[in-house]
């Protein structure tokens, strides 16, 4: 609304605020109107916690107001810092306080948020911003005919005012609000106060008064185990969506906080004064029942008054006149304590035996920061597969869920888990504040919770205290091999660190630019740090990754095998060069026996790698063995549920068995996740072709094709059948083959197709030559024409086969 400056005032020798509406905007008439309303509405207000105003006015064209000066933080300042229970009732009941005053007065602020509550320095808070506020008529007054008429800022229906994550439903629906508005935001704010969480977080103004409007917001126990429960209750009622169940006046709201605020501070002098052994019974002997505005009114004639001594007060007193009675029953209480602690760290024991960690938010809100939240995440992810008995779901399902408002409770249990890791992350300058949650979703109870500040430099170690802290709070006993083999990785250079997870990032989009990237990213890890075997296993994995799409056709291999070999020399644990170097194995040096041993070393290594499972299973159809290969796929979807290449896997590797049915079922699953994976809809096209479904097949081969062109398929189909297709295919590659792009295996795959055994084998054996063969899919159905011809046998004799 405008521009605020410190200034003197030279009469009185004091500070002063003085807010200026820029005259380019004071033309327009409904900012100068809010401006005007500001004004009018704080100036009508005489209350220690409301901005005090000192003078409205006008020089040429612009427009200000001076204010008394505030010397001190927002309240969005003291939450980033972090702040006690107790600052923060205080705060939400002098917040409260104001509101009260304001609504007597008729006035509706409206926009209720933690930038427009101010806490001077000596904790005093001031409420700021009545620049939404809307005048009201107070409850009981009586119509003055002869009074002058005041000017009120309407919004017509439908017209959304405020901001959206503090808006109640009625005022984000643009709907007549009254009073009510304002405790539905005090709500709002003692929630993230609370939690450090927002209770409805869209990504867009527009999704967040969805989620306002349509679901309930997580409990505050979600976030931090230590919020009372009458607290609870009093957050969950100013939240209610429907305001005739929710606090009706600000004062109602005032006093359950200030009895809220009183029943804690004597539990705290309890804590102080009363001997240790009596202590337990005064603060836990039982519910307590604290007095509320709502339960107030139901109060008889006979019972005991509002303004009595509390529950504690009250233990405290029976305590003193029965020290006998008080002893039993401690003894008693204690024994209880014992047997439930006993029996609920068995039960969390037995029942925390699975885990996902979802992926860390990035709160930059920059795009270029998303490597250091991805980062995080997945090294949590890798240190903690290194745990025995321990199920960790693997990374490309957890992050389907990034950048989406995810309830861990569902996200739980779509991937069949007990525990959810949650996390957020924000870099400013060279600091990043981690924050974390271990939630075990059985009971929706918080496990774990820490926040740490650190230097970028010190990422390493913040990633080691969070999962030592995690396998710490699901009681999981580490030998001295396994807590080694969980720290190995946290002992290398932090620039060499920071660049390997840029480089892991990148690899991990799969696109050639991003693979590329990659490259880039680990040679200057290694150039950072020569030793560092992750490094190298990553820089195996683009090489690979490059040559297996054909995107560079030179020597992609070879560079690969370099940096996996070099990695295991470096670190012989590694599973993941392991695994590379067994695809290295069997596509480059066709050595079956030895792409075999390094498949089991690495799951030997990490039972839990889900990528090694699903390139091993890639491996076993070149032997013959497709039952294993089709556990094996099954193996690495249980790790990776929500993988979509995995899942596609699955149902490729039923396809090459010939189980047709099963195969399609599970590709119709795969595309359930993502309708747009255009990767199974290739595979069940394949699926279709073997059933003789030709239609359904044209369909899925070119899913999300122009219209136009699918209908040109299909004509080609209706004049000639599939062969008609296949030839159309068979030209095309042998026109990208003329422009230096050879795909020489495929082109082999249409001339067997079409039954033309003589091309067939001219580039098969190019293929071979070109070291391009994909020996997985020699058992598909595209080979079955040539495979009785004795030039095949003699072919798979070349290789070992």
């Amino acid at each position: 609304m405008g521009e605020v400056y410190l200034a003197v005032d030279t009469e009185l020798d004091r500070s002063v605020a003085i807010k200026i509406l820029p005259a380019a905007v004071a033309s327009d008439q409904q900012r100068l109107q809010r401006f005007i309303q500001e004004a009018k509405s704080a100036s009508a207000l005489n209350h220690p916690h409301i901005l005090t105003i000192y003078e409205v006015g006008n020089l040429g064209d612009s427009r200000y107001i001076v204010t008394e000066f505030i010397d001190g933080d927002t309240l969005r300042h003291r939450l980033n810092r972090g702040m006690k229970l107790s600052d923060i009732l205080e705060v939400a009941i002098e917040t409260t306080s104001a509101l009260a005053a304001a609504h007597t007065a008729g006035i509706i602020h409206r926009d209720i948020k933690p930038e427009n509550i101010m806490v001077r320095r000596d904790g005093y808070v001031k409420l700021l911003d009545f620049g939404l506020a809307k005048l009201t008529e107070p409850q009981g007054s009586t119509t003055d005919t002869d009074a002058p008429t005041k000017a009120m800022v309407n919004t017509g229906a439908g017209t959304v005012m405020g901001t959206a994550v503090y808006m109640s439903p009625e005022q984000a629906k643009g709907t007549t609000v009254d009073t009510r508005t304002d405790l539905w935001s005090v709500g709002a704010v003692l929630y993230e106060l609370l939690t450090g969480h927002v209770p409805f977080a869209g990504e867009t103004p527009t999704e967040t008064i969805s989620l306002i409007l349509q679901k309930e917001p997580p409990p505050l126990t979600r976030y931090s185990h230590d919020v009372p429960a009458e607290l609870e209750r009093i957050v969950t009622k100013a939240l209610t969506k429907d305001r005739d169940e929710r606090y009706q006046t600000a004062k109602d709201l005032l006093i359950d906080l200030r009895h809220l605020k009183r029943k804690l501070e004597v539990d705290a002098e309890i804590d102080r004064t009363v001997p240790p052994e009596l202590r337990a019974i005064s603060t836990s002997g039982g519910p307590t029942t604290v007095p509320t505005a709502s339960s107030a009114g139901a109060t008889t004639a006979g019972a005991t008054s509002a303004h009595g001594p509390s529950s504690a007060e009250y233990i405290v007193s029976e305590i003193k006149h029965h020290k006998v009675a008080a002893l039993i029953a401690l003894l008693v209480l204690i024994g209880a304590a014992v047997i439930i602690v006993f029996y609920s760290s068995r039960r969390v024991e037995a029942s925390i035996d699975s885990i996902a960690v979802l992926p860390f938010e990035n709160q930059n809100g920059d795009p270029n920061v998303d490597w250091l939240s991805d980062g995080v995440t997945e090294s949590i992810i890798n240190s903690l597969t290194q745990v025995p008995n321990l199920r960790v779901i693997a990374r490309s399902s957890v992050f389907r869920y990034k950048g989406k408002q995810t309830d861990p409770m569902a996200a739980a249990k779509e991937l069949g888990v007990s525990a959810v890791l949650t996390g957020r992350l924000a870099q400013r300058g060279d600091d990043v504040v981690v924050s974390t949650e271990l939630v075990d979703v059985r009971d929706n109870k918080q496990i774990w919770g820490q926040q740490y500040t650190r230097k970028v430099s010190d990422l390493l170690t913040v990633q080691r205290d969070i999962a030592q802290e995690i396998t710490s709070h699901l009681r999981m006993k580490l030998s001295p091999a396994e807590h080694s083999q969980l720290m190995k990785n946290y002992a290398v250079n932090a620039d060499a660190y920071q660049l390997y997870l840029k480089g892991r990032f990148h690899w991990n989009k799969r696109t050639r630019d991003g693979v590329e990237k990659s490259v880039e990213y680990f040679n200057q890890a290694i150039e950072h740090d020569p030793n560092y075997a992750l490094a190298y296993a990553g820089l195996a994995d683009s090489w690979f990754t490059m040559g297996w799409y054909r995107w560079t056709p030179a020597n992609t291999y070879p560079r690969a095998k370099a940096a996996a070999t070099k990695a295991i020399e470096l670190d012989p644990q590694s599973a993941e060069a392991h695994t590379a170097l067994a695809m290295l194995k069997a596509n480059y040096d066709w050595d079956w026996a030895g792409a075999e041993n390094e498949f089991k070393l690495a799951l030997q290594l990490n039972p839990k790698y889900a990528t090694a499972y699903h390139r091993y299973s890639l491996f076993l159809p070149i032997l013959g063995r497709m039952d294993e290969a089709i556990a094996a796929a099954k193996k690495a979807q249980e790790l990776d549920p929500l993988s979509l290449i995995i899942n596609e896997n699955v149902g490729d590797m039923l396809l090459l068995a010939r189980r047709y049915d099963e195969a399609e079922r599970q590709l119709l699953k795969t595309v359930e996740l993502d309708p747009n994976f255009q990767v199974a809809h290739h595979t069940l096209a394949q699926v279709y072709l073997a059933k003789g479904m030709y239609e359904k097949a044209i369909d899925e081969d070119w899913y999300g094709a122009p219209p136009e062109e699918v209908a040109r398929i299909k004509k080609i189909y209706a004049q000639s059948g599939m062969p008609g297709i296949w030839r159309g295919g068979l030209n095309h590659f042998l026109e990208q083959a003329k422009q230096g792009n050879v795909q020489s295996f495929t082109i082999a795959g249409f001339y067997s197709r079409l039954g033309e055994k003589d091309k067939a084998f001219e580039w098969l054996n190019r293929a071979l030559d070109e070291r391009q063969v994909r020996f997985t899919y020699l058992v598909d159905r595209r080979f079955d024409n040539i495979r009785s011809d004795p030039r095949y046998n003699e072919f798979l004799k070349r290789v070992g086969l």
